[in-house]
């Protein structure tokens, strides 16, 4: 499990959520030498982990039972060595400003909560240690170990943790933890039902996602949570595994890490990853912000930014088609003279694709911010003062490249923080 990155799925690394129904079978010989807790179920898991995947066990993994007190240490051990209160801070802040978190929620103590709600075990890449809750129902421990033995596996052949150097690319965290618990959840199913989910599971992949979904509806604290939280748990194992799924097919036999996945775009849409020119994000790089001091920087990324338009909009359709332009993406949290504002800088594939995805800005402000239509103006740049806040929306082209700025700041705030003219972009 990894707790370090600025979004709230880095926390959930590890989390079970899968049906009891997709237990793997109990079924075939003990063919590892792996002494430990639960010595017949690992023992019978491997070999098939090992066939699904074509990855063999370099060493045995190691298995220890935790108490869920013990659980709970070792998330607010995670949150407090590799997500800093300042940075916590930060991310909490600029979801707010993005209207996807609540004024009210502490999100810190509302994390350590519901992942000691949902956590039955998780592979720990700091002490190869593969940790079972102790007392859980033995369907849902049965689960749990099959799953993190895919993690176990896997760190064995590209480091888990590698992730924790990608501080202030919370998109790209997205991926790399989506292709490994899509895989995991993937592998262990298929084991289940013989093959190919989408074949031969009644209901197809259809069916899948909605096994994980209703499972976790189930709990009380997920169920109670804002959407961006409940969504951002649940994306790694469903479109991780879809994701999955899609490499399988298209190259049969071969690993998903050489390389990772390097954004949730190439997650929602495989064949970007697939390719043989593999469409990877532009890397942009912000001017500090103008009569402002920066507080926090990070990226949304294309799942996120759907979430957000469809946060505001309720339209799944538009916020999906809206966001399926996304090049890049980068946002600063800054603290103005009278209070904090929020600068976001994207890049898209086209000018039509900008123009769209500035329309559906144009609407997420006037239903967000209780203005009537076409009342920020025309032209290249719209603005809006409302609910005590000063708006703008600005598209622009910086090196030949399509961008749409949103600003919202304290009213009377100096104008415009952000110079596009001065960020740079890099091409992968």
């Amino acid at each position: 499990m990894r707790c370090q990155n600025s979004n709230f799925r880095s926390a959930a690394r590890g989390l079970s959520i899968v049906g009891a129904v997709l237990l793997v079978s109990a079924c075939g010989s003990d063919t590892t030498g792996y002494t430990g807790p639960f010595q017949s179920e690992v023992r019978r898991a491997i070999p098939k982990i090992e066939e699904a995947t074509g990855l063999r066990f370099k060493t045995p993994p190691k298995l220890e039972l935790r108490t869920r007190d013990e659980v709970r240490e070792f998330l607010e051990l995670q949150f407090n060595e590799q997500l800093t209160p300042l940075e916590l801070a930060g991310t909490q802040q600029a979801y707010r400003r993005f209207g996807m978190l609540p004024d009210t929620l502490d999100l810190r103590a509302f994390l350590l909560d519901l992942l000691t709600e949902q956590v039955a075990g998780y592979y720990d890449p700091a002490t190869k240690v593969l940790y079972v809750v102790s007392g859980g129902a033995s369907d849902i421990t049965g689960i749990t170990i099959n799953h993190e033995l895919v993690h176990a596996l896997q760190d064995q052949y590209t480091p888990l943790d590698s992730a924790r150097s990608l501080k202030g690319d919370n998109d790209r965290q997205v991926a790399m933890q989506s292709v490994m618990e899509g895989q995991a959840v993937y592998e262990q199913m298929s084991i289940m039902v013989g093959g190919d989910l989408g074949m031969r599971l009644p209901g197809g992949w259809d069916r899948v996602r909605d096994i994980i979904r209703s499972e976790q509806a189930s709990m009380p604290l997920f169920a109670n949570a804002p959407v961006l939280i409940q969504e951002t748990l649940l994306f790694p194992y469903i479109a991780g595994a879809e994701f999955i799924r899609q490499f399988k097919m298209a190259r049969p036999g071969a690993v998903p890490y050489s390389p990772v996945a390097a954004s949730t775009e190439q997650i929602l849409h495989p064949e970007k990853y697939l390719d043989s020119v593999p469409d990877l994000p532009t890397r942009i790089t912000l001017p500090p912000p103008r009569g402002a001091t920066l507080i926090h920087e990070d990226n949304l990324g294309e799942f996120e930014t759907r979430l957000m338009l469809h946060e505001h909009l309720r339209d799944a359709a538009v916020a999906s088609r809206a966001a399926a332009g996304w090049d890049g993406d980068r946002y600063q949290l800054v603290s103005t003279p009278r209070g904090e504002g929020l600068a976001w800088f994207t890049v898209w594939d086209s000018a039509v694709e900008a123009a769209e995805f500035r329309d559906a800005m144009e609407r997420v402000v006037e239903r967000r911010f209780g203005v009537r239509a076409g009342t920020g103006g025309t032209g290249e740049t719209r603005a809006w003062t409302a609910r005590g806040r000063a708006l703008t929306l600005a598209a622009a082209v910086v090196d030949g490249r399509a961008v749409v700025v949103f600003e919202d700041l304290p009213a009377g705030a100096s104008a415009r923080v952000m110079d596009p003219s001065r960020a740079t972009l890099r091409e992968p």
